[in-house]
């Protein structure tokens, strides 16, 4: 191998390197074969940095089983010191023709959403251990409950990104 072939590697790796350093926190979860009702997902992430502002997604891997243009979830976000705020969250899924929104192949999407940081800044206020938990609440059309469970999700993720400037 000559120096420049060398050299060409060892930027490339550091470059790969790099762009991932935005990445604070990121973990799926799968529940397979069906998402649960009851299956809670649940992640515990320390944040040391509350000056700096972030960006939280939620991610989801689908397959062609999921049957829904939108996808209802319930999160609560627990805070180190005990004050958890919960969120009621509605999600396109899929354009109006029926195809499915997201990035892959034709055999599983993936779908990354925002959960804060889209409207303005996100700041924590506190440092120190937090715990998000999310349940789906999807319904089908003119049911009050929610399915109990949800085929054709098989990943649910999180992440904490420092926010683009």
């Amino acid at each position: 191998m000559t120096l420049n072939r060398i050299l060409f590697y060892i930027i490339s790796f550091c470059m790969l390197v790099s762009c991932n350093e935005e990445i604070v926190f990121s973990k799926y979860m799968s529940v397979k074969p069906a998402w649960d009702i009851e299956n809670f997902v649940s992640y515990k992430f320390d944040i040391s940095d509350t000056t700096a502002p972030y960006d939280l997604f939620l991610k989801f891997r689908t397959n062609h089983k999921y049957e829904f243009s939108n996808l209802f979830l319930y999160t609560a976000l627990l805070y180190p010191s005990g004050k958890v705020e919960i969120d009621t969250l509605e999600y396109l899924m899929s354009r109006p023709d029926g195809s499915m929104l997201g990035h892959g192949n034709m055999s599983v999407k993936t779908h990354k959403l925002w959960y804060k940081g889209h409207i303005g800044d996100f700041f924590f206020s506190e440092t120190g251990n937090y715990q998000l938990t999310i349940r789906h609440a999807t319904r089908k059309l003119g049911e009050v409950d929610p399915v109990k469970f949800l085929l054709g999700v098989l990943d649910v993720g999180f992440s904490i990104e420092s926010a683009k400037k």
